[in-house]
């Protein structure tokens, strides 16, 4: 073996333990809001918009993350993260929820005019949403602490300003829905995490910005733009 990488590690809250990061997840326009402000159709598919982050693009709660380069328009989206346990292939919805260790407060990070334009032009959108450090991510509470949240308050403020709040209720798929779903298309397993999805109200960042995320009963995400 030619070089050896340390794996990607996430806090797990009042634990000394680390969660490895194996790989993550995404899920677009999960909130008809959201979908509807970036001019998509609200309605929910057949099939949720999925998409991936390189597992190094995580960022603990308090770092300063770096402004992306090439873009002028950096994007907050505030996120549940799901941290699985466990996980395999066609996972039944009904025991999706036991592959579930815990949960997270994420911020998927997007250059949104680069995701915008691969769009346009009908490209992946991987340049707009898998760069550097675009998975900032708070520590994971453990499902047997805090249970499965489906309802509760997700917000976002900017420099102290609100700019995202919406309720996990909103979400078109649920977790276990998502979990069912990506399980018939990937074999899931112990260290993936899932953002599942943004509400309404995402917009741009700029250096210097302090960034606080927030989901009730989950824990809270701090960072700034550096």
């Amino acid at each position: 073996m030619l070089f050896e990488l340390p794996p990607t590690t996430l806090a797990v809250l009042n634990t000394q333990e680390r969660f490895c990061v194996r790989r993550i997840f995404c899920i677009g326009r999960n909130y008809a809001e959201h979908a509807k402000e970036m001019g998509a159709d609200a309605a929910r598919g057949d099939r949720p918009v999925i998409f991936t982050k390189p597992a190094d693009a995580i960022v603990a709660s308090g770092a300063s993350v770096p402004y992306p380069p090439a873009t002028q328009n950096l994007h907050h989206e505030v996120e549940l993260v799901v941290a699985l346990h466990s996980g395999g292939k066609e996972i039944p919805e009904a025991q999706a929820l036991e592959h579930v260790f815990g949960y997270a407060v994420g911020n998927d990070l997007t250059r949104r005019d680069l995701q915008l334009s691969a769009k346009k032009a009908g490209l992946p959108w991987d340049i707009g949403k898998a760069f550097d450090a675009s998975a900032p991510c708070g520590a994971i509470a453990r499902c047997s602490e805090i249970g499965h949240p489906s309802s509760g308050e997700i917000s976002l403020s900017v420099n102290g300003t609100l700019r995202q709040c919406a309720d996990l209720s909103e979400l078109l798929w649920s977790v276990s829905e998502i979990i069912h779903e990506l399980s018939r298309l990937f074999e899931l397993k112990a260290g993936d995490l899932i953002f599942s999805g943004t509400p309404a109200g995402v917009s741009a960042l700029k250096r210097g910005d302090v960034v606080h995320a927030h989901i009730a009963g989950v824990g809270t995400l701090e960072h700034s733009i550096g």
